[in-house]
């Protein structure tokens, strides 16, 4: 799985039937033909015997006959680090984090479930009389009806199924009428609620306390690891009642959660793939990166830099990572495209380096069909060649971010894999238990606090050599919202 994973990261299954089928033109049932699914699903050991082996021989031959297949294709696309060092490693670790689980408070997760439910309750008062009756909020059909024929608002395109109320088009609309971030808000209540206050408290193990997700390793197309069932990487911290949820989670007694992230690791590795002089010196003087940028980018001292101007130069550093252009920019900032298009250039003229990465990467992938990162993780990219134009733009953008942000995903998975394995090593009592993106999350036994904290700072900021520092900021608590 994880070799033809990295052959090629954008397929939606990686089972033993579909890399049978792929690598060796046989045909077999999938696992869930055998043991069923969801409700119905069976316990391995409950199958009849003649089934469970013929099922694990098929498993092995499959094994057997395609590992020499896949070897030569890795040692082909020059891959072996990435699969051998990098992602082979973190099977170890993940199974260890899926093992331990992490720790949840039944009661504060009911207390969060009835805030939730008075918050909405309120929202839906708020909301039906602002429109003047009762309706079901969470139906597309009945809200566009209220929005946009009895208010009468604008910016909506009306189809078969009725009015468009997605995200981005109330978003747009919010000026017009007070009702329309009410709606919004109540969304994002409702959708906390079912995904963590109802969602967690259905997987609790009741017997440990503990949640157990399930950390996928060849789930994403840039190499970065997801979780699921419940997804505990998509915890949403920047409104306050979201990132609450992060309070029921508790380490266990004698114990304390330390957190460690990644500070600006994907424009540290823009500055290292570019080679970026200017972009190198700022992050290596440990300056205020989005500071210096507009100081460049408006040509005016560092200390008549406006919080604004800070704010748009750090839309553009991000930004340029994934790919955007002009017009989006434009909707970030609150201003015109050429404006956008103005501060790009002026953008590009301070780091020329960063152009000449950026636009190497899109000639070389239409070249070659695909884009890299700098452990040579593959990612095809066939819209980039595409006649469409829409499909190309969105090509361009995979080619260019993928080496960025899968690159920082390798260097993640490396961090992962020595944090480990110094705890392991070290005999602790302390364990890895989640990450998410950049951030590393250890329960840690509170002798040995500060032994973790070393570790930490060791493995993590000098996972690889790099020609910009690689810098984490180290945060402890009670729980896990305290370690933010």
């Amino acid at each position: 799985m994880i070799g033809t994973y990295i052959l090629n990261p954008t397929k939606s299954k990686y089972d033993y039937n579909n890399i049978a089928e792929e690598i060796l033109e046989l045909e077999y049932s999938d696992k869930d033909e055998l043991l069923g699914t969801r409700k119905s699903k069976k316990f391995i050991l409950d199958i009849e015997k003649e089934k469970w082996f013929k099922y694990c021989a098929i498993q092995s031959y499959i094994a057997y006959k395609t590992k020499p297949i896949i070897s030569a294709k890795i040692e082909e696309n020059n891959q072996q680090e990435l699969f051998y060092n990098i992602e082979m490693p973190l099977i170890y670790v993940l199974a260890s984090m899926q093992i331990y689980g992490i720790k949840a408070s039944k009661e504060e997760l009911l207390q969060y479930q009835e805030e939730l439910d008075k918050e909405i309750e309120e929202l839906t008062k708020e909301i039906y009389w602002l429109a003047d009756e009762e309706f079901n909020i969470n139906s597309a059909k009945q809200l566009g009806e209220i929005l946009f024929d009895k208010l009468e608002l604008k910016g909506s395109k009306k189809t078969t199924r009725g009015w468009s109320t997605s995200a981005d088009v109330l978003e747009k609309i919010c000026d017009q009428h007070e009702i329309v971030p009410k709606i919004l808000v109540y969304r994002t209540y409702a959708k906390l609620k079912s995904t963590y206050a109802d969602g967690l408290l259905n997987v609790l193990d009741e017997k440990t306390s503990r949640i157990y997700s399930n950390f996928n390793q060849t789930a994403t197309a840039t190499g970065r690891i997801s979780s699921t069932e419940p997804n505990l990487q998509n915890i949403p911290i920047k409104i306050e009642i979201g990132h609450k949820v992060r309070k029921v989670f508790k380490p266990e007694e004698n114990y304390i959660f330390i957190d460690a992230d990644y500070s600006q690791i994907e424009l540290r590795v823009l500055a290292h793939l570019s080679q970026d002089e200017n972009l190198i010196q700022a992050f290596n003087e440990e300056q205020d990166i989005h500071k210096i940028t507009a100081s460049k980018v408006f040509k005016k001292p560092l200390d008549e830099v406006t919080s604004f101007e800070r704010s748009a130069a750090k839309a553009i550093n991000f930004g340029l990572i994934y790919g955007k252009q002009a017009f989006t920019l434009a909707q970030d900032l609150g201003i015109t495209k050429s404006k956008a298009e103005e501060y790009i250039n002026e953008y590009f003229d301070k780091y020329p380096k960063i152009k000449e990465f950026l636009d190497k990467i899109v000639e070389d992938t239409k070249q070659t069909n695909y884009t890299k990162t700098m452990f040579n993780r593959i990612r095809y990219v066939p819209e980039i060649n595409s006649s469409n134009f829409m499909q190309r733009g969105i090509g361009q953008r995979i080619a260019m971010n993928t080496p960025i942000q899968g690159t920082a995903a390798d260097i993640i998975k490396i961090a992962m894999v020595k944090v480990y394995n110094r705890i392991q090593k070290e005999n602790l009592k302390s364990r890895l238990i989640l990450q998410v993106h950049d951030e590393l999350l250890i329960e840690a036994y509170k002798d040995e606090k500060d032994i973790i904290k070393k570790i930490l700072k060791d493995e993590m900021e000098n996972a690889i050599k790099f020609s910009v520092k690689l810098l984490i900021d180290i945060n402890e608590g009670g729980n896990w919202y305290d370690t933010k």
